[in-house]
């Protein structure tokens, strides 16, 4: 576990020292040679697309730590551009300047609208240029941090998996079916993100439990299943201080609650169940079931379908998600 969250702070380290890279897009080559020498004279690692096509293949492929982008292009405007990658979540959090000769407020309203993070007018000024992307690349590296931390904290959960040899790829398969299962049910993309981090980070609280508990399985005693029961208190409060993770905390602190109020560790009856909790909730019985442990065997699909829909039935799990699941199973099988 330890060895896992070392390579990664390694890794960010070791991507701290490099020189930011700077994604530079205009038709016009002449204003991509002179921003590349003046952003090459402070350091800056420069790359350069001559249209917006180009430019989205080395956003994906080579991951700049910003890009400036020209207004008006052949085909594809900068607008369009840069809309579209601040609609993706692989690319929203690349900070985004937008150059352009044109003054007029309209043209920058549209930018703004586009989710452009600055702007730049031509003719550009080296103090201004360099003053602006200093300034963007600190805001970008403060995210880095907060992407860096998301990814101490997966390989910790991970890490805590591995304490039990059972669970096998137990959090990848809980981030899939849970995050099929909100695009089943038509939840928007942001909740989509937090379904797959709930699937990898909802046990994290697991960490406080020692190994002779977690390791036991169903024969606990009241003492310890008291303890056992603190874990998604305790994941939630690991968490807490990152304020992306606030669509997270409803789904570690409460996905062990029961439709009927007998979960923990809040007794929350029915829909006072955060929605996200109670999807992931489904597909962790689900994968749960299929799963072999020490004191049971992994059931077939059909015996789980069959005891999900008769424990919902008898109120431990909220019934129209379990149907949902197994219709979103069903369709996706026949798709396949």
């Amino acid at each position: 576990m330890g060895i896992l969250s070392d390579r990664v702070t390694e890794e960010y380290g070791r991507l701290k020292q490099r020189a930011p890279k700077i994604l530079v897009v205009d038709d016009k080559i002449d204003t991509l040679l002179l921003l590349r020498e003046l952003l090459s004279s402070r350091g800056y690692v420069v790359i350069t697309a001559t249209d917006a096509d180009e430019a989205r293949e080395l956003v994906h492929s080579d991951k700049p730590d910003l890009m400036l982008l020209d207004v008006i292009m052949p085909g594809k405007s900068g607008y369009e551009l840069c809309r579209e990658l601040k609609d993706d979540p692989f690319t929203r959090l690349v900070p985004i300047v937008m150059i352009t000769g044109l003054t007029d407020r309209d043209d920058r309203v549209r930018g703004i609208e586009a989710g452009a993070d600055d702007f730049l007018s031509k003719p550009l000024y080296p103090e201004e240029l360099f003053a602006r992307v200093k300034s963007l690349l600190k805001l970008k590296e403060f995210t880095d941090e907060l992407e860096n931390a998301e990814a101490v904290l997966v390989a910790l959960a991970l890490g805590i998996e591995s304490r039990d040899p059972y669970t096998g790829n137990h959090c990848e398969r809980l981030a899939r079916y849970a995050s099929d299962l909100g695009q089943h049910i038509g939840l928007d993309g942001d909740s989509i993100v937090a379904l797959k981090r709930g699937g990898y980070l909802h046990d994290l609280g697991k960490v406080s439990i020692p190994d002779e508990i977690l390791k036991k399985g169903s024969r606990l005693t009241a003492e310890e299943w008291e303890i056992m029961k603190q874990h998604p208190i305790i994941g939630e409060s690991i968490c807490q201080p990152l304020k992306s993770f606030r669509n997270v905390l409803p789904i570690i602190r409460h996905h062990h609650e029961h439709w009927d109020g007998s979960g923990y560790p809040d007794q929350l009856v029915g829909a006072q169940i955060p929605l996200l909790a109670r999807v992931l909730q489904t597909a962790d019985v689900y994968d749960a079931l299929r799963t072999a442990r020490p004191y049971k065997p992994a059931l077939g699909h059909d015996e789980a379908e069959r005891t999900m829909m008769e424990e919902a039935g008898r109120g431990s799990w909220d019934p129209e998600l379990v149907t949902a699941f197994f219709a979103m199973l069903k369709k996706k099988e026949q798709a396949a």
